[in-house]
Order: C-alpha cells, then sequence, then structure tokens
C-alpha cells in the first residue's frame, strides 16, 4: 500500500468509530464543556481569551488519556465541522491514542489523518508528527508502512529512530532492527534499551545479554528501563550469578531505589531458586506496590513455600492491596504444590464471587493441576471439557504427567485428541503418551507411536541441559562434541565415572571414548 493509495482515505473519522452526541442543541464553536476542566473555563475570560485550537485539543487529549477514543474521534469530527483548524499538537493526540489502542478501527482512523497530513505536506518536516505516525503504523502491525513514513521524514531524531527500532522489534523484524540500529547517526540509551528490550520480549535472551555487553562496551550507561529488561533475561535464562552482579551494578548506580527494579529482582531471585534474597530484597522496600507482592507470593509457590505464598497472600489485602488474577495464580499454585485441594476450589470460588474476576487459562490450569496432583483425574479432566476456551499445552501437559504417574492410558488416550487439535507437528505429547505405554510395558502402543511420528514426519528434539559458570551460560544434549572445553568435559567425567565405579555405583550412561586427534585443533 503506497503513500498514494493512503492518500484516498477519508479525512473524517470512520461511522462506526464516531459517537453522535446526545446533547444535539450544542454549539459546535465550542467544545462539550463536560470535558473543558474549570482551569480552562477561568481562562476562557474576555480580556483574556484562549486559542479555540487549544480548547479542542484540550477536550480531544481528555478522552485520549482515558481511553475513550470513540468520543476522541467524535469531538475531532466537531472541531472540522465548527471550522477549527487543528494543530500539530492536536494530530499527535489522536496518532498516539491510536497507537496506545490499536486495532482495525483506530488503525483506520489513523490512516485517515495521515492521509490528511500527507495532503497538507505536514509529515516531511515535522519530526514530531512524522514519528507519531511511525509509532502508530508499528503498533497496528503495519511496519512496513511505518518504514516508507521513517524513509519519507527529512527531519528525523533520536526517538524517531527509536521509535522505527522498537517498531521493528515489536513486530518480529530482528534483522531489520539490527541494520537500522547499525545505520543511527548516534546511538543513546533509549536506542539500546529498546533493542535489549525488543529481545527480551520474543525470548531471544542470550541476544539481549550480548547486545547489553555491547552496549558496555560502547559506554553508554543504562538506565532503570535497560536493568529490568536484563533482569528479566537472567529470570528466564536461569543465570544467578548475572543476575547478582546485574544487582551490584545497578546498586552502584542508585538504579536500584525504582520500584520496578525491585520487582525484578524479587523475580529474579525467586526464578533462580533463591527466594531468601528475594524477600530480603520485597523487605527493603520502602514502598511497595500489587506488583512486588505478586512477585514473592509466585515466588514462594513456585519454589514449594506455600504456607509463606498464602501467608502474603492474606497480609497483602490486610496492607490494602486488592488481589488481581496475578496474586490468585500464585496462591492456586502454592494450594496445588501443598496438596489443598479444598483451600484452592475455594480461592477460586472466592476469586469469581467476591473480586469478580474471571478465571483466565492460567488460572484453569492451576485447578487442572491440583485435581491431577491429588490423583482426581477424571475431575481435571471435567475442568478441561468445561471451560471456556480452549486448553493449551500447559493445561493438558500437567494433566497427562498425571496419566503417566497413575499409569492413567485410556484418559492419556483421550487427552491426545485435545494434543493433536493444538499442535499435530509437536512432538512432546507423542513422546510423553510412549512413555506412558512404556511405564505399562505396553510396546504395542509404543511402536504405534513411534510409526506415526515417523508417517507424520515428526522427530523427537534433544533434550539440553544448562549450566552457568562465571556468568556463562553453557548448554549441552547427549554426546555433545562442540563445546571448546569438550576434552576437559569429558576428563571430568571419566574422573567421576571412576571415582563412582570405587564406591560399587558405576554410572549406565555410556561415555564416548574421543581420540586424541579429535583435539588436534584444540
Amino acid at each position: 500500500m503506497s503513500l498514494g493509495a493512503l492518500s484516498t482515505c477519508i479525512t473524517q473519522p470512520p461511522k462506526n468509530l464516531v459517537q453522535r452526541s446526545s446533547t444535539h442543541n450544542r454549539p459546535l464553536t465550542t467544545p462539550n464543556q463536560n470535558s473543558v476542566d474549570k482551569t480552562n473555563l477561568v481562562f476562557r475570560r474576555k480580556h483574556n481569551p484562549i486559542d479555540p485550537t487549544v480548547l479542542w485539543t484540550s477536550s480531544i487529549a481528555r478522552r485520549c488519556r482515558n481511553g475513550h477514543l470513540s468520543e476522541a474521534a467524535t469531538e475531532f469530527a466537531r472541531m472540522r465541522i465548527a471550522g477549527i483548524e487543528p494543530n500539530h499538537i492536536t494530530f499527535t493526540t489522536l496518532l498516539s491514542a491510536c497507537a496506545d489502542f490499536p486495532s482495525d478501527k483506530t488503525l483506520y482512523f489513523g490512516a485517515s489523518i495521515h492521509s490528511h497530513l500527507y495532503k497538507l505536506g505536514m509529515i516531511e518536516d515535522n519530526v514530531m508528527l512524522g514519528t507519531a505516525i511511525v509509532d502508530m503504523y508499528s503498533k497496528c502491525k503495519h511496519v512496513d508502512l511505518a518504514r516508507m513514513v521513517f524513509d519519507d521524514m527529512t527531519v528525523k531524531n533520536s526517538v524517531s529512530w527509536n521509535s522505527m527500532i522498537d517498531g521493528y522489534m515489536r513486530n518480529g523484524d530482528v534483522e531489520d532492527a539490527i541494520q537500522l540500529f547499525g545505520e543511527m547517526p548516534y546511538r543513546d540509551k533509549i536506542s539500546w534499551t529498546a533493542l535489549i528490550g525488543g529481545f527480551v520480549k520474543r525470548g531471544h535472551f542470550e541476544e539481549a545479554l550480548s547486545w547489553f555487553r555491547e552496549m558496555q562496551i560502547s559506554g553508554v550507561e543504562p538506565d532503570y528501563v535497560t536493568i529490568i529488561a536484563i533482569l528479566t533475561a537472567c529470570a528466564n535464562m536461569g543465570v544467578l550469578g548475572l543476575g547478582i552482579w546485574i544487582h551490584r551494578f545497578a546498586l552502584q548506580r542508585n538504579l536500584t531505589n525504582e520500584v520496578r527494579v525491585r520487582n525484578s529482582l524479587i523475580d529474579m531471585y525467586a526464578r533462580c531458586g533463591c527466594i531468601d534474597f528475594a524477600y530480603q530484597e520485597f523487605s527493603k522496600m520502602e514502598k511497595r506496590s500489587r506488583v512486588s507482592w505478586n512477585a514473592l507470593i509466585v515466588g514462594f509457590a513456585m519454589n514449594g513455600r506455600a504456607e509463606d505464598a498464602l501467608d502474603h497472600f492474606s497480609l497483602m489485602q490486610k496492607e490494602g492491596f486488592e488481589p488481581d488474577g496475578v496474586s490468585f495464580t500464585g496462591a492456586l499454585t502454592a494450594c496445588s504444590h501443598a496438596g489443598l485441594v479444598d483451600k484452592g476450589l475455594q480461592l477460586c470460588e472466592t476469586m469469581k464471587k467476591v473480586h469478580r474476576i474471571s478465571p483466565r487459562i492460567e488460572h484453569f490450569g492451576c485447578i487442572v493441576d491440583l485435581l491431577s496432583r491429588a490423583g482426581r483425574l477424571e475431575d481435571a479432566m471435567q475442568v478441561i471439557e468445561t471451560m471456556p476456551m480452549k486448553p493449551n499445552e500447559v493445561v493438558l501437559g500437567s494433566l497427562l504427567a498425571a496419566c503417566r504417574n497413575h499409569a492413567d492410558i485410556s484418559l492419556a488416550e483421550r487427552l491426545m485428541t485435545f494434543l493433536v487439535d493444538l499442535d499435530p507437528d509437536t512432538d512432546w505429547n507423542y513422546v510423553l503418551l510412549s512413555n506412558i505405554y512404556a511405564v505399562v510395558e505396553r510396546w504395542d502402543g509404543v511402536g504405534k507411536i513411534r510409526n506415526k511420528m515417523k508417517s507424520l514426519g515428526i522427530k523427537k528434539k534433544p533434550g539440553f541441559s544448562a549450566i552457568e559458570i562465571d556468568c556463562c551460560y553453557h548448554e549441552f544434549v547427549a554426546g555433545d562434541k562442540s563445546h571448546p572445553q569438550t576434552r576437559n568435559i569429558y576428563s571430568m567425567l571419566e574422573q567421576l565415572s571412576l571415582g563412582f565405579s570405587l564406591f560399587g555405583n558405576a554410572p549406565t550412561t555410556f561415555l564416548e571414548e574421543f581420540s586424541d586427534t579429535e583435539f588436534a585443533n584444540d
């Protein structure tokens, strides 16, 4: 779609976005008085009249800030009908609102504004408008149009470049983001954070850490947003040593006073298995948010400290914090790990009836896991069959694992219908069912599953182990020879194997012998 094609879009808001005004006799020469605060009214004195464009823009901005985009579009339409010319602030306000609440309707409205600005020739030289349009198209998942606008801008600043990079990362165009990053005339902390944060959001945690190292080499000081992104990467990878180093790094730069950094530290320590460190950070906080409580509750639950999780779930409410869906996920997880079936079911009812929170898929997953761990497999299956949304692999996986533990072949076979519909090309569901057959020595079933995988072209993905040494992350698969220290690793394994043998506990894993020629190039 070219800019020329965009110029054919309407310059008025689409009818399905504009709401009819309930007050038919209100004059169009002034904005809706309900949206103009008392401060604005004071300024409308005869001896000091305020620019009508400013009044209308203020009225539109108020609606945009409150997320009432339809009302903002209606007010904009009234402004145009009244003959009041909007300025670049008016257009930027509307475009930013379209970016903050992306949908097909807001994209259509944003494109119509872009068309009008294009006809007026206001985009090329106005960096604020150009950047707002780039951001709007990027967040509406039209990064190709965003790049077209970006390339046509004759004036760009760091915000323009950062918005385009963020747009690429947001839409998964990593290579284009890196290429554009390399073309930047000047890279500030926001540029680096946009790239690093983009990698974290896409789940490319190792790349995020690599680019953080490049940021340090370049001499650009990170801000607290960068630290949050890196701590998130450390949490997902489970690299405790690096997480501690980042913590110290943030302390030296007085970045840990930010509540969101503390929350990230709590989450990182909890997910790395150091729940006592997480609690220590929580205890130091002078000001806590609901996210702080949630991070600690979920941390306690995932580390097996169910009683602490439930105690803090109650304590957060006594402190005046209303629990949300995440809070209940943590509490339900704690009940599941502790085997508190009745308590978990009671919490679910409280969530729905008292707090008016509609259960999401993660809550149903907790209930399925709760019942599965308690051996109530049919009840768990009934939850899956009656839940209002399709179950995902996590929900189904917890029950399938329980089928293996209880050697329930018939229920596992029923579950396979859901699993094949969910993702017919994945390997883990077939492998798990094959293992269930093997547990009960149903070798015909094992062969049937393997033949089916072969006919579908599905291959089992090799599992890997990971370990962190001196803040470096190492991954291994069985028989791996790619590591630069392979010779030393296998030498140590031989020593361990010999040690076990001396104590009469010889390992069953076969240790492959290597010839000296394989290490000639080390």
